[in-house]
């Protein structure tokens, strides 16, 4: 049971780069492939200033603010330079691992025992997982809500417009260079807040955490968003939750994977083909019928 509650857990700490990805590719049509280093940049950040004994609250705030800088980064890239998005994405995570490297002094820091998130707050005292797993669900849902509102308000309407038609919203009078810098600032922030949650968590930053996380970012989106297509849902709060929902259910065929037995070697390969099953099966059944 443990084991599944900690899958549930990572769900919930990949959520925000679900989220983050959801923004990028889903409502900018952006493949941000900052990703592996903002969120890599958020744990490592998180530990450098746990080991110097930081409030939660500086370290969050630190962690959000890094991982606006990176995103801003690769938009600025991106639309002043006039430099194609996955490339401008490849420069910054490519260089942000020199960075994250000086920032962790090292390539491993350990932070069992350190005060942080997960052990400061006991909401259970007697049961530490699902002490984690509530916090974890506290602190997505914040996040979630945030989004949520930040897209429904005029200012996100517009952000969804540009991905939508950007040439009408740029007769409009609306700065879509603009809208694209923010929205992979706020992407990249939520990315950075997975990385906060994760290196608790787990008990350690390291400077490769953050290779590959964009697949499971994206088969966490591809999850969810081929439900949303399935269902035509058109609610971005429905749409918010269901993206989480598919990093949840991510983490927990990869845990009961591992709990059937199968061999180590051939997670990835397990992991491939049921999001292929995700992915055609709308398209199957729609055939059938």
């Amino acid at each position: 049971m443990d084991f599944y509650i900690t899958a549930l857990i990572q769900g919930l700490c990949f959520g925000g780069i679900a989220l983050g990805i959801y923004l990028s590719m889903k409502i900018f049509n952006i493949p941000d492939i900052t990703t592996d280093g903002s969120y890599t940049l958020g744990g490592v950040v998180t530990g450098s200033l746990m080991t110097h004994h930081q409030s939660g609250f500086v370290i969050a705030l630190a962690v959000i603010v890094s991982g606006a800088i990176a995103g801003a980064l690769t938009g600025i890239i991106h639309t002043k330079l006039k430099i194609n998005a996955l490339l401008a994405g490849i420069l910054v995570m490519t260089a942000l691992y020199s960075v994250n490297l000086t920032i962790l002094g090292r390539s491993n820091l350990p932070l069992l025992g350190l005060p942080g998130l997960f052990m400061s707050i006991n909401f259970i005292a007697d049961n530490p997982n699902q002490n984690a797993l509530l916090i974890s669900l506290i602190f997505v849902a914040a996040i979630t809500l945030a989004i949520g509102y930040m897209l429904k308000t005029d200012f996100g309407i517009a952000m969804r417009a540009t991905g939508n038609s950007e040439a009408m919203v740029r007769a409009l009078g609306v700065n879509t260079d603009r809208m694209k810098i923010i929205g992979l600032a706020v992407a990249n922030a939520l990315t950075a807040l997975s990385g906060y949650l994760v290196a608790q968590q787990q008990g350690f930053a390291d400077i490769s955490m953050g290779i590959g996380i964009v697949i499971t970012g994206l088969g966490s989106v591809i999850i969810g968003e081929t439900v949303i297509n399935w269902l035509q849902i058109t609610s971005v709060w429905l749409s918010l939750v269901l993206v989480l929902a598919g990093a949840i259910v991510f983490q927990l065929v990869l845990a009961f994977t591992l709990s059937i037995g199968v061999d180590a070697n051939l997670l990835k390969l397990v992991t491939a083909a049921f999001v292929l099953v995700i992915v055609g099966l709308p398209r199957l059944t729609g055939r059938a019928a």
